[in-house]
């Protein structure tokens, strides 16, 4: 029994380039275009009603750019693969497009039979990169491994418990009872934690101490931990 085709949506505000990837990937009987987007606004509609397998999609566009578009699929269509072509290969558009949710990229230079290779792999769950580009992902993962991995700053035991107290959502006053000491003390243990911390906002400490686990998210402010 033959298999469906793959059905591919492609998004480009350049109609030429449309055309061309159309005739491309039409030659290839495993795949079938159900339709063409200008923008990601229009991709998105014609996501919704055509439900494609795969999206073929340039980064900039306007109106909503391949970035976006990425996001709003990942997050209404899960299903839906997203198949970045783009003339971009620097660091910062490969990751911030892998981190929105794409399955692949492939660059606009790369050999057009590789696009054929790189629908048929997103479609069946695999993540796919062109040459040049998995050049630029690797080279970045080996440079994240050896840089060295930043410390979580030790906390002594009295910072650790103001900030407990600013993250319930206590007055210095409030912590200064709590705890016995003065306020200036609380004003001086809370400017250390800012220090290390790096963190200069009330909701940034309190971010950190639920994140660490000091607090419940949902305790009532003032509570005793």
């Amino acid at each position: 029994m033959t298999p469906a085709p793959i059905r591919v949506l492609l998004v480009d505000d350049h109609p030429v380039v449309r055309r061309g990837i159309r005739a491309w990937l039409q030659r290839n009987p495993s795949i079938e275009v159900v339709g063409e987007a200008a923008d990601g606004i229009e991709a998105l509609d014609l996501c919704r009603t055509l439900h494609p397998d795969v999206v073929l999609t340039d980064l900039d566009m306007p109106r909503m750019d391949g970035l976006a578009l990425t996001e709003a699929i990942r997050r209404e269509l899960p299903d839906v693969k997203v198949l970045i072509l783009s003339m971009h290969a620097n660091t910062d558009y490969i990751l911030r497009i892998l981190q929105a949710g794409a399955q692949g990229y492939v660059s606009k230079e790369a050999d057009p039979g590789m696009l054929v290779q790189a629908v048929e792999a997103v479609s069946r769950g695999e993540s796919f990169f062109s040459a040049d580009v998995a050049r630029v992902v690797l080279n970045q993962l080996v440079l994240a491994e050896q840089a060295p991995s930043p410390q979580t700053p030790e906390l002594t035991p009295r910072e650790r418990q103001v900030l407990i107290g600013i993250a319930e959502g206590l007055t210095n006053k409030e912590i200064a009872d709590r705890l016995g000491v003065s306020i200036r003390t609380v004003e001086t243990h809370r400017e250390h934690l800012m220090q290390k911390l790096g963190i200069h906002t009330v909701a940034g400490l309190t971010r950190y101490a639920v994140a660490r686990g000091l607090v419940s998210p949902d305790r009532p402010p003032g509570q005793q931990p």
